[in-house]
């Protein structure tokens, strides 16, 4: 099974349904938002109004081998750890990495968007340090074929738990 942290209309969802997933948690702290066709679809288990930080072990039935993640306004810093204590010792997270959200806010340009490549490059690294500090072995970083909805440039990163290593820092940022 998997988890999609951000879920919002779907889309990883049903990506995830295409590949064979058998379960989705979907994750979102919005409501009314998951496409008809995968809220009506019983492989999915919404779970709208819900703050991924708020989740703990225990409280899904089982744990997700992967994790997908497309979340907005909030770092990645806030939202991969308590994914992390969800998913399997070995499991995978797919994280899209939104330099806007990442980036201080007097960082951010005209418009909400980021177009300094250096700013970029920064982010991508800085999330790599993150999940490095996290545990975490970072399988690789891709540019996304798809533009943020302002024309930001995002990218996709790849990353595995390595079995019960302990991260260094489990606690969870506040806002």
């Amino acid at each position: 099974c998997a988890i999609d942290v951000g879920a919002s209309t779907g889309g990883f969802t049903d990506c995830l349904l295409q590949r064979g997933a058998t379960r989705v948690y979907a994750v979102d702290v919005g409501y009314g938002q998951l496409a008809w066709k995968l809220r009506e679809d019983s492989r999915v288990v919404s779970m709208e109004k819900t703050n991924i930080r708020h989740l703990e072990p225990g409280m899904l039935p089982e744990s997700p081998d992967l994790a997908v993640i497309d979340a907005s306004f909030i770092s990645l810093d806030k939202v991969l750890p308590p994914t992390l204590r969800l998913i399997k010792p070995d499991g995978v997270v797919v994280a899209l990495i939104k330099p806007q959200f990442e980036v201080g806010r007097g960082q951010v340009g005209k418009g909400g968007v980021v177009r300094d490549e250096k700013k970029h490059q920064e982010v991508v690294e800085s999330i790599g340090e993150l999940a490095r500090g996290l545990g975490l072995k970072v399988l690789g970083v891709c540019d996304s074929p798809i533009l943020g909805p302002k024309g930001n440039k995002e990218f996709l990163i790849h990353l595995q738990k390595q079995g019960d290593l302990q991260p260094r820092n489990t606690e969870v940022p506040e806002e």
